[in-house]
């Protein structure tokens, strides 16, 4: 990164201090995510009856479930599953759909025509229930979950990829890389795609928010990930069962967790695009 870009960055962030924020959330979910198995104070799956449904206390910070099992150390543990499937399948989505985007942008004709019906057929169908389609198509393992979530995600990239480099396609610096020999593989990978890289980063800080949203939303219908895995959605599903006799923790923390990360996310978005964005560095 420039120093260029660094100082508009600080410039970002000295007039956007929610931005700061987001990205220090996400820094810190992201570390809780790489090393929460080793940081939580007991093991998310042991079961104690005798501490069943105890509510927060100094001994249990978000307090127990129906199994005995601590829910803090089971949030945490289950951030590192949600992030992993959410990052997998943005990742998944972005590498497969930014150069499938960019080269029906480049190149057009029938593959353009191909793969904007297939985009189109994907769009038609609410993309949850496509997932959820998929996942009870393929059954509910983490992997499928991955599959599904990245397909779903995929027409944004291709979109955007397509729109972006069509525009550019036939600008100077592109038909100076042509003359100078470069081949269209070479032009679109060396050339376009780095220029719509940014945008696209943009795109995905909120679409990794979305996937987040996706892969919980599935374990709290049953499609999901299956217990006793820690995952927000489960457990969210599960407390839900003892909201009306008071148990309120089962849900308040592990919806919370859910809520925070994909605000963390959403945020981040919208102050990337504010660096990354050339327009905006006036």
């Amino acid at each position: 990164m420039s120093s260029a870009t660094l100082q508009h960055a600080a410039f970002i962030l000295r007039g956007n201090p929610v931005t700061g924020i987001a990205a220090f959330g996400a820094a810190v979910l992201i570390f809780v995510g790489i090393f929460g198995p080793w940081i939580v104070p007991y093991d998310p799956i042991a079961s104690n009856v005798q501490n069943a449904l105890m509510p927060p206390s100094a001994a249990h910070w978000a307090g127990t479930d129906q199994l005995g099992r601590d829910v803090f150390s089971r949030i945490i543990v289950a951030a590192q599953l949600d992030l992993a499937i959410a990052v997998s399948a943005v990742g998944i989505s972005f590498a497969i759909g930014a150069v499938v985007g960019a080269l029906c942008g480049y190149i057009g004709g029938r593959l353009d025509r191909f793969v904007g019906r297939f985009v189109d057929v994907l769009m038609a169908f609410p993309l949850f229930v496509l997932a959820m389609a998929m996942v009870a198509a393929l059954g509910n393992r983490v992997e499928n979950i991955v599959i599904a979530t990245a397909i779903i995600n995929l027409p944004f990239y291709v979109r955007f990829a397509r729109a972006e480099v069509n525009v550019r396609r036939n600008l100077g610096w592109v038909e100076a890389a042509r003359a100078c020999g470069d081949s269209h593989v070479s032009v679109v990978l060396r050339f376009l795609l780095p220029n719509v890289l940014p945008a696209m980063v943009v795109q995905m800080s909120l679409n990794l928010g979305w996937a987040i949203i996706n892969a919980a939303g599935l374990s709290f219908i049953g499609l999901g990930v299956k217990p006793p895995t820690p995952e927000w959605g489960i457990m969210v599903a599960e407390g839900a069962r003892f909201i009306s006799t008071g148990k309120w923790w089962l849900v308040a923390y592990p919806g919370l967790a859910l809520m925070l990360a994909v605000l963390c996310f959403n945020l981040l978005g919208d102050g990337l695009r504010d660096i990354l964005d050339p327009r905006q560095r006036t």
